[in-house]
């Protein structure tokens, strides 16, 4: 079988999370710089199956689209010129940056290590890939 990767698209960095390869469990893979994220995930690729790729979609509470939208739009756009035969499927990730937070709390990460944001970004694109796995089901 193959993984599903997770992109946690942000203007600074990018979290990447993967699945196993019988799809069933969620990690972090890195966290980068997501004016690099093309580049790797060429990388990636060229040595890993990858059968879905799921990006965050940033809503607010109401349902409209946040004001990173538009930066993550564009970089849908220039992965699908880049992989025009990935599959990309967009899911919310509303909360999942509070999330990843409260979940560095409950595993007792000390306040300094909680102020690493890029380790942040991968626990979302964590967090927003086991969802995505959980209903999927």
């Amino acid at each position: 079988m193959s993984r599903i990767l997770a992109i946690d698209y942000g203007i600074k960095r990018t979290g990447i999370a993967v699945t196993d390869e019988m799809q069933m469990i969620a990690f972090g893979l890195t966290t980068i710089p997501s004016d690099t994220a093309i580049t790797f995930l060429k990388d990636y690729f060229s040595k890993e199956k990858v059968a879905c790729v799921i990006v965050g979609e940033p809503k607010q509470m109401d349902g409209t689209p946040s004001q990173s939208a538009e930066i993550i739009n564009a970089f849908v756009a220039k992965f699908k010129v880049a992989f025009p035969e990935m599959i990309l499927e967009r899911v919310d990730e509303r909360f999942t940056s509070k999330m990843a937070f409260q979940t560095m709390i409950d595993s007792g990460l000390n306040k300094k290590q909680r102020q690493n944001k890029a380790l942040v970004d991968e626990i979302a694109a964590t967090i927003m890939l086991q969802d995505y796995l959980h209903y999927k089901k």
